[in-house]
C-alpha cells in the first residue's frame, strides 16, 4: 500500500471505530508494520491539525479516535444537547470520581474516610454512568470492593492515559468542560454521614449497572471545593500521584 492509501485506510478505520483503535488493530488491519501504521497515523494526525478542519485525531485511552477541535466546543455542545440529555453529575459525584482517579484503586470505606460522607448511593450512580469500574476485592477482613475508573473515563474526559490526569485543583474546572460547562454541574443531593446507622452498609454497593436511578441518601455536611479535597490529602500527595499511575496500592481500611 502507498502511504496515500494507508491514510485513507486509517481514516477509514478510526471512523468506523466505536472505541479509540489501538496500534495493534490498526496494523493487523491494514497488514502492515507497526512502524509503517504508526508513519500513517502521524500523517493523518498532522493532516487534520490544520484549521481546514473541525475535527482532529486524536490519542485517547491507548488508541486513536476523531474528537472535535476546542474551538467548536460551544456549538458542538448546544448541538449535542438539542439531541439528547447532557451528562450531569452532582457535586459530590465528580468530587469522589476525583477521589477514585487519584487514588485508585480504592474502596467504598477509604472513599467515606477521605470525603468524610457515605458514598454508596454515588458509587453506584458513578457505575451507572460507566465512569468507574469494579477491580476485584482487597485482600483484607471483609474483602471490600475496590474501584477504579474505566475507560469510558479516558474517553469523556479525553485523557490518554491517567499520567495524564491534572491538579486536584484543575480537575473541577476539566471536569466541567468535558461535562458541559457549568451546567455540567448537577445540583448537589444531601449524602449520609459515615457515622449514621446505615453507615455500616457502605460496602453493600451493586456491582453493576442495572436499575432507573441512583440510590438517595438522606443527610447533610458537604464538601464543596474540590481544593478542600486536595488539602484534605496533601500529606499523600507523592502517593496519589503514584497511584494515578494505576500502580500505587490503597491505605488498609
Amino acid at each position: 500500500m502507498t502511504p496515500q492509501e494507508i491514510q485513507a485506510a486509517l481514516e477509514a478505520i478510526i471512523y468506523a471505530a466505536d472505541e479509540p483503535a489501538t496500534l495493534d488493530q490498526i496494523a493487523k488491519a491494514l497488514g502492515v508494520e507497526k512502524t509503517e501504521a504508526r508513519a500513517g497515523l502521524d500523517l493523518l494526525v498532522a493532516a487534520y491539525s490544520t484549521d481546514d478542519h473541525g475535527i482532529e485525531v486524536r490519542k485517547v485511552a491507548g488508541g486513536w479516535k476523531f474528537y472535535t477541535k476546542a474551538q467548536h466546543h460551544d456549538v458542538v455542545r448546544k448541538f449535542i444537547k438539542s439531541l439528547q440529555p447532557p451528562l450531569r453529575l452532582t457535586m459530590p459525584a465528580l468530587e469522589t470520581l476525583a477521589v477514585i482517579a487519584y487514588k485508585q484503586p480504592a474502596t467504598a470505606p477509604e472513599i467515606n474516610e477521605i470525603r468524610g460522607v457515605n458514598v454508596g448511593g454515588v458509587l453506584k450512580t458513578l457505575l451507572e454512568k460507566r465512569l468507574i469500574t469494579t477491580a476485584g476485592r482487597k485482600e483484607v477482613i471483609g474483602r471490600p470492593i475496590l474501584y477504579r475508573t474505566s475507560k469510558q473515563f479516558l474517553m469523556r474526559f479525553g485523557l490518554s492515559d491517567l499520567e495524564e490526569l491534572p491538579s486536584l485543583k484543575e480537575f473541577e474546572q476539566l471536569a466541567q468542560a468535558a461535562l458541559g460547562s457549568d451546567e455540567g454541574i448537577a445540583p448537589t443531593e444531601p449524602e449520609l454521614q459515615p457515622n449514621s446507622e446505615l453507615a455500616a452498609t457502605s460496602d453493600a454497593v451493586p456491582v453493576n449497572r442495572e436499575g432507573n436511578s441512583s440510590a438517595e441518601v438522606l443527610a447533610s455536611g458537604e464538601t464543596n471545593d474540590l481544593a478542600e479535597l486536595g488539602d484534605d490529602t496533601a500529606e499523600t500527595g507523592d502517593a496519589a500521584h503514584a497511584a494515578s499511575a494505576g500502580g500505587g496500592k490503597s491505605d488498609p481500611s
